[in-house]
């Protein structure tokens, strides 16, 4: 989210992640640093809340806590906007480079306020566009996964992502009867390989598959181009090693001939001085003579 200038920057801003702009205070900074994480967090929170409210089927406790959890995404994207709105002095700049969130909550706002209304499927199409972007700014700020250090925190990533499909393929899928057996459906959805032995069956599982299907082949495909790169990265490495040795060596023997060429240049000074010392000395003799038959 944070961003001062360059062309990564920029295309953040084409995301509406922007961040704060550049020559603005210190504190605005540090508080973009802050709350990135926590909104990461609060944007994923969509995924539940959707579910909730869309395929709760008759079940009102779990439709209200879905309407709960998209309010405090509401309310979570509409404080972090305003705080650091009061944070930066350029304000404009911060809403175009942001524009992001400010879809986020006016998008937000135009769903709470449908839950009661008879505008049903307008309703769920903003809920569904909602979710898209909250998705879309988690995935954006989290672009550290593509880059070579980025391998550790792309398992972790998958191992909690594989976990929390399990328990949403065991809440969703009534073929499945265990965290086990939902698990199993997670991992072969993901990496789709589809065996058979299990498949969803109701629209909400198979929305949900249709996610983890990304979600997999993103994952895999991420982690497919780190370790490549951490194989290219060895080598360039090893071959960047080998090139400052080069250079070392290669100025060790440009010292070496400088300092032979200086030591040959001292020893030809040397001599020209000496013989010009013995020129004045022979001159001096025989002014010397010169005066004695005067």
């Amino acid at each position: 989210m944070s961003t001062h200038s360059g062309e990564g920057h920029r295309g953040k801003q084409w995301l509406g992640i922007g961040g704060v702009p550049p020559g603005e205070r210190d504190i605005a900074y540090r508080w973009e640093r802050r709350l990135h994480w926590v909104m990461i967090g609060i944007a994923l929170l969509s995924i539940p809340a959707f579910y909730l409210e869309e395929f709760a089927e008759g079940r009102r406790s779990f439709r209200l806590l879905g309407s709960f959890i998209e309010i405090v995404i509401l309310v979570a994207f509409a404080a972090e906007l305003a705080w650091m709105l009061s944070l930066t002095r350029q304000k404009g700049r911060y809403l175009a480079r942001n524009w992001l969130d400010v879809l986020v909550v006016v998008f937000g706002l135009a769903s709470v306020a449908g839950i009661e209304t008879e505008w049903v499927a307008l309703v769920r199409l903003l809920r569904v566009v909602l979710v898209a972007m909250l998705l879309a700014r988690a995935f954006a700020a989290s672009r550290f996964l593509f880059r070579k250090g980025g391998l550790p925190y792309l398992l972790a990533f998958g191992f909690v992502a594989l976990i929390a499909s399990g328990f949403g393929f065991y809440w969703l899928e009534p073929t499945v009867h265990s965290f086990s057996e939902g698990l199993w459906l997670a991992f072969v959805t993901g990496a789709t390989v589809g065996y058979g032995d299990f498949a969803p069956t109701t629209p909400a599982a198979r929305l949900f598959a249709v996610f983890i299907v990304i979600v997999g082949v993103a994952t895999i495909s991420l982690l497919t181009a780190n370790v490549a790169a951490l194989v290219i990265g060895e080598d360039e490495s090893r071959m960047r090693q080998e090139m400052h040795e080069d250079i070392r060596q290669l100025r060790v023997e440009v010292a070496r001939m400088i300092g032979e060429e200086e030591r040959a240049v001292v020893h030809e000074l040397h001599r020209d001085v000496r013989s010009l010392r013995e020129e004045i000395a022979q001159l001096r003799r025989e002014i010397e003579k010169d005066r004695r038959r005067d």
